[in-house]
């Protein structure tokens, strides 16, 4: 179970890292020409996309240094926890926009995002 909790951690940590640093590195306008995936930043401002991008990386950073530093480690399932809330803002977003495929993937990395909260809370809490 450890093993699959690091794996779901390095991943979520390494997807979080890029898009967040994607977000904090390009203008809204970018963002939004990049694809259809990304016309959701026309519903939020440059700085309340800037302000995903730096909750995204923070949350990557949190997924995984506090494990590996040994310093504060409650903060991985708490960094979980905040990927959970952000990813049920990013899915109500897609659903208000009418984007169900899109939508399935948000819930998709909530689901992963929660698995790692569970189990840090849990089974493998660093805690104990």
């Amino acid at each position: 179970m450890n093993i699959a909790l690091w794996i779901v951690t390095g991943l979520l940590a390494a997807a979080y890292l890029l898009g967040g640093g994607f977000k904090l590195i390009m203008p809204k306008e970018k963002i939004a020409a990049s694809g259809a995936s990304a016309r959701w930043v026309e519903h939020f401002s440059a700085a309340g996309v800037k302000a995903i991008g730096a909750l995204e990386v923070a949350a990557a950073v949190g997924l995984v240094l506090p494990a590996l530093l040994d310093i504060a480690p409650i903060l991985v399932p708490l960094a979980a926890l905040g990927l959970v809330l952000m990813m049920t803002g990013a899915a109500i977003t897609r659903a208000r926009r009418h984007e169900t495929k899109l939508m399935m993937v948000d819930l998709a990395y909530l689901a992963l995002a929660a698995f790692v909260a569970w189990g840090r809370f849990g089974p493998e809490s660093f805690l104990t």
